[in-house]
């Protein structure tokens, strides 16, 4: 009896390990970094480091200049530097906005040419969409951007490959805010605060409501303790 207990508990330990190394195995193959809780599925970032205390507002830009003036001084009131998400039609029709951001000191990401789904679009249509807002930015403030925002979030694999191949990380977002469609600074704000945690990567856009909202959005914020700071910077902890 005690040598058919000893064989049980054997086969019963023999088994765990098999599926630790399945699931570990599983989650490598999903692109899940387990050493630094960095939410990283299949090429795509979802978050920073979970176990810091860094949060990014991230700003998606075609459209909402008028209210852009405004939300850099709010930004600057409190020392907040983040990641503005930037079309390439837009920065061509507001390059001294794009200019603006950029010196006060934050930092440029690409959100693609023209808006279009980069999941319906063939590998030389992604590329495109990518290169051609990168040589853009690149004419107009001298910066290489290396992040990459897909717009309205559609993607595939031949959006990421083809990203990672000119030197992009695609990003998408912990929380959304869902400013573009409800109006409502109070829901803004409440998604943006809600069980907030390090690592999060919080989407907005330049809207009247948000701008409304961000003050007391980066308030709540830093007051919970959180470094409200760039997407790289964010991601530089993994």
């Amino acid at each position: 009896m005690k040598v058919l207990t000893i064989n049980l508990h054997r086969h019963f330990v023999n088994f765990l390990i098999v599926v630790m190394l399945v699931v570990v195995s599983a989650l490598a193959v999903l692109g899940v970094n387990l050493a630094t809780t960095t939410s990283v599925i299949n090429g795509v970032y979802y978050s920073g480091n979970t176990e810091s205390n860094k949060i990014s507002l991230m700003i998606n830009v075609y459209w909402g200049t008028e209210y852009l003036d405004d939300m850099l001084d709010v930004l600057d009131k409190y020392d907040v530097k983040t990641t503005f998400f930037v079309g390439g039609t837009w920065a061509v029709k507001e390059s001294d906005m794009l200019k603006k951001i950029y010196e006060q000191g934050h930092e440029i990401g690409n959100h693609g040419y023209s808006h279009k789904d980069q999941d319906k679009l063939n590998r030389e249509q992604n590329k495109n969409e990518i290169l051609l807002t990168h040589t853009l930015v690149s004419e107009l403030i001298g910066v290489d951007m290396d992040l990459f925002a897909p717009p309205s979030g559609a993607y595939n694999k031949t959006t990421v490959a083809v990203a990672t191949e000119l030197g992009y990380k695609t990003i998408m977002w912990t929380r959304d805010t869902i400013d573009w469609r409800d109006k409502d600074q109070e829901l803004i704000y409440n998604r943006a605060i809600k069980d907030a945690k390090g690592g999060d990567l919080i989407l907005m856009h330049p809207t009247a409501c948000t701008l409304e909202a961000l003050e007391k959005i980066i308030i709540n914020l830093q007051e919970q303790g959180f470094e409200l700071t760039t997407v790289s910077e964010n991601l530089s902890s993994e």
